[in-house]
């Protein structure tokens, strides 16, 4: 069967977003060609790939199965032509990342970032969640949010809902969420998060006492040598529970916000902030999946 490569590239793109609008923005193509390229490939396989919906699209079982050929194919492809681009010139790439992302996320891919994109020069800046992307020459900002920062154009990357931590030993007392009133519960700079989790887990807040971070990465660690319990995004911290120096004593989350990909809307992208933006988002999906 010959299938042409442009339809196949145009599913894999919308696949991955689930968004004809944003397939389009990353082929360079009006989202009227995706679609027809699309409708081309379902009507050349005789099966549709996707099921329409009123806010977006969602894949079918033919879909889901053709998807990760695709993926793999097109990898191969995109390796195997980075071997002929090997002379290009380097280009220098400017991202500040809250910590927390940097830390939980980030740096376990980064080599695989390096091998995918080897023509950037990443520079790699980590802050609190309070960045000034002009004033620190900034190309992009992770950062963790509701994504609605003045100036800025901002793109999801995954949510990050909180669940109380502590170590294994204590939460191995804690039977019901009033049970945390006894103990110090650490507190982030958002002063209503705790606030906020008894709500969602209908408890009356007790009074919140514990110390203060900055940080989420010191109030895991303060919370692994047992200063206290902790509310933390579970997806930045897996390795520490699946290694058993935090566990989770319940598993009610508070959904505050997600972790986005944020740069000036005067700021036109280059080819390293396109290759960068590519890699990531395709990335941060597939590790939510």
């Amino acid at each position: 069967m010959h299938l042409p490569l442009n339809a196949l590239r145009a599913f894999e793109v919308a696949a991955r977003h689930l968004n004809l609008t944003r397939a389009a923005s990353e082929l360079n193509v009006s989202q009227t060609a995706v679609s027809q390229h699309i409708r081309n490939l379902e009507e050349r396989l005789g099966q549709p790939l996707f099921r329409r919906l009123p806010r977006g699209l969602a894949l079918t079982d033919e879909g889901r199965a053709l998807l990760p050929a695709l993926e793999e194919s097109f990898g191969r492809i995109s390796a195997a032509l980075e071997q002929f681009s090997q002379s290009r010139p380097r280009e220098v790439l400017t991202v500040g990342a809250v910590g927390t992302f940097t830390v939980g996320w980030l740096l376990p891919r980064l080599r695989e970032f390096q091998q995918a994109c080897p023509f950037v020069d990443l520079r790699l800046l980590t802050h609190n969640n309070r960045v000034d992307i002009a004033g620190e020459g900034l190309d992009y900002a992770i950062r963790f949010g509701d994504g609605a920062w003045h100036g800025t154009e901002a793109e999801l990357l995954m949510p990050a809902p909180l669940s109380v931590m502590c170590t294994p030993e204590l939460a191995a007392r804690l039977r019901v969420p009033a049970d945390l009133a006894h103990q110090p519960l650490l507190r982030s700079y958002r002063a209503d998060e705790w606030e906020d989790w008894f709500a969602a887990a209908g408890v009356r807040c007790p009074v919140v006492r514990g110390v203060v971070f900055d940080s989420s990465l010191t109030m895991a660690e303060a919370a692994a040598q047992g200063a206290g319990v902790a509310l933390l995004p579970v997806c930045m911290f897996t390795r520490e529970l699946q290694h058993g120096r935090l566990a989770r004593p319940f598993a009610a989350e508070l959904h505050q916000g997600s972790y986005w990909l944020t740069r000036l809307k005067s700021r036109p992208p280059t080819a390293a902030m396109a290759a960068f933006r590519g890699w990531l988002v395709l990335a941060t999906q597939a590790s939510t999946r």
